[in-house]
């Protein structure tokens, strides 16, 4: 059934480290993740050629350090809306590292304390960025014990600096397991999901760049809210994982002015732990990854913020993707979607027709601990 609740740091370095990307032929896209390893943290490129083939073209050294394990965390990279930055996050140190998109490569620029214990999702503003950490729940420091945003701002020439006054911790009672920050569209509110105490928190961003001294909380229609997407009219699709049993994407509409979540507007069934989620560029049809069933789950996005089976029939028919899906991206002319399966170690692609619809390409191996996609 459809309704799923009517049943129930300073510089690492003076000098500038640029790679160039090893493509012979330009690319339909380039997607990038992050390794996540404990040896180091890397942006790994990959290629996708006009026939839809996945190859690997070059890896670039973040400066920072992974975990060397999956992050249950939506958005560890982020671009600006001129696709000149591209920003990563490294849970192994606590920094955030950002890079100039370039046509034969990224250009290392920065890296900087983001003063929390483990970042795990960024998200950009005009040139405010802001970073998402979890806290240990043992140091004595409240913004490394506790679970915390911080914003930045980032200079012409990429550098990233601190916005005073801007770190909130978001339940100082408390770790709320959270998994992704997000600006709206007009960047006035910041929404972060808590997987832990299933609510969703926004901020209200005021004049100087900070957020308000207190946020809104709202607590999700299905337990353990995961990934989201905006839309335009305000709305926006959160994945709720429902503790890794039958997930749900969930719709609501967000106030850009107070901030306010309205109670929720449509739900659709999923998979088992739907917990990332991608719309199409015209808002139409969105894209939602199962992980305890290696599936991707297509929806139809209606104007007033409903949803539908994205095929014939009241019920939910997933695609296969790979063990262990995590993430998923469109690329930015929405010819091809891509998921990162951390159970298999790889990152598949699909090729997106018309409609909207999928057929899977082909694939390319990365290390198991990556996390985050984004695409140019």
């Amino acid at each position: 059934m459809k309704r799923f609740l009517k049943p129930i740091q300073q510089l690492a370095s003076a000098a500038i480290l640029t790679v160039s990307l090893g493509a012979s032929l330009p690319a339909a896209a380039i997607v990038y993740t992050a390794s996540n390893e404990v040896a180091g943290n890397d942006v790994i490129a990959v290629d996708i050629d006009s026939r839809g083939n996945l190859s690997e073209i070059g890896r670039f050294p973040t400066g920072g350090t992974g975990v060397g394990a999956p992050l249950g965390n939506q958005g560890a990279l982020a671009t600006d809306a001129s696709d000149r930055w591209l920003f990563v996050i490294n849970p192994g140190d606590g920094t955030l590292t950002s890079f100039r998109l370039q046509d034969d490569g990224l250009q290392f620029v920065d890296q900087q304390d983001t003063g929390g214990f483990r970042p795990l999702s960024v998200t950009v503003f005009g040139t405010l960025v802001y970073v998402l950490s979890e806290g240990d729940g043992t140091s004595a420091e409240p913004t490394l014990r506790y679970d915390t945003i911080t914003g930045f701002r980032f200079t012409a020439g990429g550098l990233l600096e601190a916005i005073p006054n801007s770190t909130r911790i978001i339940d100082n009672t408390q770790l709320t397991a959270p998994a992704q920050i997000g600006f709206n569209k007009s960047g006035t509110v910041l929404l972060i999901t808590e997987k832990a105490t299933n609510q969703l928190t926004t901020y209200v961003m005021q004049p100087d760049g900070t957020p308000a001294a207190n946020p809104l909380k709202r607590t999700s229609a299905v337990p353990t809210p995961f990934g989201f997407s905006f839309g335009d009219r305000d709305f926006v699709y959160i994945t709720e994982a429902n503790g890794g049993g039958l997930g749900v994407t969930a719709s609501y509409r967000i106030d850009r002015e107070t901030g306010a979540v309205s109670a929720v507007v449509d739900i659709i069934d999923q998979g088992n732990a739907t917990c990332w989620t991608v719309l199409s560029s015209d808002q139409t049809v969105g894209y939602a990854t199962n992980t305890g069933d290696g599936t991707v789950s297509l929806y139809r996005v209606n104007f007033d913020g409903t949803m539908d089976y994205f095929f014939p029939g009241d019920i939910d028919t997933p695609i296969n993707t790979g063990s262990a899906v995590r993430d998923a991206i469109l690329t930015q002319n929405n010819q091809f979607l891509v998921t990162l399966n951390n159970g298999d170690g790889e990152v598949r692609g699909f090729w997106v027709n018309r409609s909207g619809a999928i057929a899977p390409r082909s694939t390319v191996s990365v290390p198991g601990s990556s996390t985050g996609l984004i695409a140019r």
